[in-house]
């Protein structure tokens, strides 16, 4: 009877400990409360601002070109979808407009990811004389648009006879200045210090410290950098129009054949612009996941 006795105060401080931690979650400005209306509100007008241009473009496209200039304008989509994506197809090259963009716009992207890993990695880590003057100039550069050096980019192509094949699109996009800056701020937080002194302890050289130790931790900025630099280089008209003829064009560049005559066709247009964002819709439906993921689990690493 001596040995039990104890064993009420304790259930009793256990049931204190349980009703004060509810009481926690549960008082107003607590960390752990769920969202109200108004969050679940605000979100719901975020998707639904986002969505309506994509709808937009579907529902003019769904109908004739005669659409626009009715009075009661119609909201549901017509039947005429299909029929637009055909003349789509047969008026610009299509098919071959998609697979340039594809190729461009996943080789850049790795390549970004890759160089800017390398150089957010030694600007972030590696002490060298001379770096935080080189990352400055590196920034400074964003300063600078993008057309002022369209000339003698322009020139520069022309004399290397590139000028109408895509490697002129993708070797000055190989690397950024943004993406540069974006992993070093983030490699500069997400990898402590004495994680690559252990490293180097055991006898790691620095191509194996920068895979084993720096590839791991930088996977949730290098997934929002591949989709952003992605985004970006599939959208992109400014300088593959320039440089790239209407034989070999980008998806962007041969969607402007759409409404190079006098009359514009805005149904096959938007046809088409609906067209070109599916290839984005579907890479952010199977990359999503992954990409919340990666995010979540640096979040939590840090």
């Amino acid at each position: 009877m001596t040995a039990s006795a104890p064993i009420a105060p304790v259930n009793a401080q256990a049931d204190s400990g349980r009703t004060l931690g509810r009481r926690r979650r549960s008082a107003p400005g607590g960390q752990n409360r769920r969202p109200g209306f108004i969050v679940y509100g605000c979100l719901a007008a975020v998707v639904v601002g986002g969505m309506f241009p994509l709808w937009w473009s579907f529902l003019i496209g769904s109908h004739h070109s005669t659409i626009l200039s009715q009075t009661s304008f119609p909201w549901w989509p017509g039947g005429n979808f299909l029929v637009n994506a055909a003349t789509v197809m047969d008026t610009i090259p299509f098919w071959r407009a998609t697979m340039n963009s594809i190729i461009v716009s996943t080789t850049t992207a790795f390549s970004v990811v890759f160089f800017s890993t390398l150089a957010g990695y030694a600007f972030a880590k590696l002490r060298f004389r001379g770096s935080g003057p080189l990352l400055v100039f590196v920034i400074a550069t964003m300063a600078v648009p993008t057309q002022l050096g369209v000339v003698p980019l322009y020139q520069v192509m022309a004399a290397l006879g590139w000028t109408g094949d895509l490697v002129a699109v993708i070797v000055p996009a190989l690397v950024t200045a943004f993406g540069v800056f974006w992993m070093t701020q983030y490699l500069r937080q997400a990898i402590p210090d004495e994680l690559i002194e252990a490293a180097t302890v055991d006898g790691c050289s620095m191509i194996r410290t920068f895979y084993h130790v720096c590839l791991p931790a930088a996977r949730p900025a290098a997934s929002m950098l591949f989709l952003f630099t992605f985004v970006l280089n599939w959208t992109n008209f400014f300088w593959p129009f320039i440089v790239l003829g209407p034989q070999n064009p980008t998806l962007p560049v041969a969607l402007q054949q759409l409404q190079a005559a006098h009359f514009v066709d805005y149904s096959l247009v938007l046809t088409g612009a609906t067209l070109a964002t599916v290839p984005l819709l579907i890479l952010f439906v199977f990359a999503g996941r992954q990409l919340v993921s990666g995010i979540m689990q640096g979040a939590v690493k840090a």
